[in-house]
């Protein structure tokens, strides 16, 4: 899968696979390198989507284009939990998810959006499956993976 353009994430908090926190430390602006994978520091043996099958090795050519300042992550948890009970139900996800759609099409959603959205409740439960470790329905904050750094 060719991405051929850029896009931008910080290092070393989790928004990526293991393989790239670990594999584009120390990089330079300009510089190319080849990643090799395994599938411990990829998606491990559950794979992601229809996409990348389980236990797959990843190969990606890596350019770093620029290293700039942003502003700390957002804190997804708490964006994500609107009751404020520290705990994600499927409800939640779902809205949030919906609302990432939304936010990132504009007023017509496309047909890819429509087909996503039609997949939303499998996407739904495929984070539960990932995230939920306890299975009890609901993501607690410490079962949760993605952004949730408090600003000190």
């Amino acid at each position: 899968m060719d991405r051929d353009q850029p896009f931008t994430f910080q290092l070393g908090v989790g928004q990526v696979i293991k393989g790239w926190d670990q594999g584009l430390v120390d990089m330079c602006v300009g510089e190319k390198r080849k990643l090799t994978i395994p599938p411990s520091l990829g998606y491990g043996d559950r794979g992601a989507g229809n996409v990348i099958p389980g236990g797959a090795t990843l190969l990606f050519d890596v350019e770093l284009i620029n290293i700039g300042d942003s502003p700390p992550t957002t804190n997804v948890f708490k964006e994500i939990d609107a009751d404020k009970d520290n705990q994600l139900s499927r409800e939640e996800v779902s809205e949030y998810l919906k609302k990432q759609m939304v936010a990132a099409e504009g007023e017509t959603p496309s047909e890819e959006v429509k087909n996503i959205l039609a997949d939303h409740d499998k996407l739904v439960e495929e984070i539960f499956q990932h995230e939920d470790k306890d299975k009890n329905g609901y993501i607690s904050h410490d079962e949760f993976s993605g952004p949730k750094h408090d600003e000190l």
